[in-house]
């Protein structure tokens, strides 16, 4: 496991960005912990594959540093990083059984055949394939490949991080429930820093200890589910988390008081307890208090 820390990172996809526009990464300075759990959570093009990326060295960043520990990592390859990376969709060995996928990971890394043996049986089970271990994985369904991808990337036990781009894309909504849990259950037992790939808040909220909200290429909160959902620290966290999103009202705030501009300037208390500050949803033609 390892703590990872982005120090001044920031990518663009140009040679020559000459405006903030041109960086799909603007400038990111963060520590996470070491053997925590963290979700990427935004829209598509906020810049989270690119930075997950850029932390299991598929991409090099255009500016700044990434450390593993205190281990400078920024011109290491993939490969010396010991990292276990799960793709959005299936990457497996069409010409392997299950067990064989599986068991590739180990034996690359030269481990003894009676580890590879009962960690690949447990894997197996977590990812609920024990009756197919020996069939080829040609002729899977691509949710069961997904599931082989991500059995591959926990297979390992010795990880300084578990990265994972939106890896339940194309599994089905129930057992997509089963692999979150089983994802909870793995990190529980071994405490690897894991970092999660998704747009889903659904996903990102209940896998996460901490979120990572990410809007056009920067982070703009960083918290638990309930410091995200009681707390949003940025217009678009709150539009974002939730369902339905948060409603955003121009006011001026005076004092404990708030004035809401309307066909006619509406009072509304604001004073303590701050969870009960004015906020509301409109569901219809009804409005009601949108957390708390």
């Amino acid at each position: 496991m390892a703590k990872i820390t982005l120090d001044n990172l920031a990518h663009s996809y140009l040679d020559n960005p000459s405006s903030d526009a041109d960086w799909a990464l603007k400038q990111l300075d963060h520590v996470w912990g070491d053997g925590e759990a963290y979700a990427l959570l935004g829209a598509s093009g906020c810049g989270k594959s690119t930075l997950l990326n850029i932390i299991s060295g598929l991409l090099r960043p255009s500016r700044g540093r990434i450390l593993f520990g205190d281990e400078d990592v920024t011109d290491q390859p993939t490969a010396a990083r010991n990292i276990a990376q799960v793709f959005q969709f299936p990457v497996v060995y069409d010409t392997m059984t299950v067990r064989e996928n599986l068991a590739f990971p180990l034996r690359n890394r030269g481990a003894e055949p009676g580890y590879i043996a009962g960690r690949v049986q447990a894997i197996a089970a977590m990812i609920g394939m024990e009756a197919e271990l020996d069939r080829k994985a040609r002729g899977l369904t691509a949710d069961a490949k997904q599931k082989i991808s991500l059995g591959r990337g926990m297979v390992r036990e010795d990880v300084n991080a578990l990265l994972f781009d939106e890896p339940l894309t194309v599994i089905d909504p129930h057992m997509k429930w089963e692999l979150r849990t089983q994802l909870k259950a793995l990190h529980h037992e071994f405490g690897h820093t894991m970092i999660y790939v998704t747009h889903d808040q659904t996903e990102a909220l209940t896998f996460a200890d901490k979120v990572v909200v990410m809007h056009e290429g920067r982070v703009v909160q960083m918290g638990t589910p309930q410091e995200l959902f009681e707390r949003p620290a940025h217009t678009f966290v709150g539009y974002f988390i939730g369902s339905p999103g948060m409603n955003l009202l121009p006011a001026q705030v005076e004092g404990t008081r708030a004035r809401v501009a309307g066909p006619r300037d509406a009072d509304r208390g604001c004073g303590p307890p701050p969870h009960r500050a004015a906020r509301f949803r409109r569901a219809g033609d009804q409005r009601h208090p949108a957390r708390g």
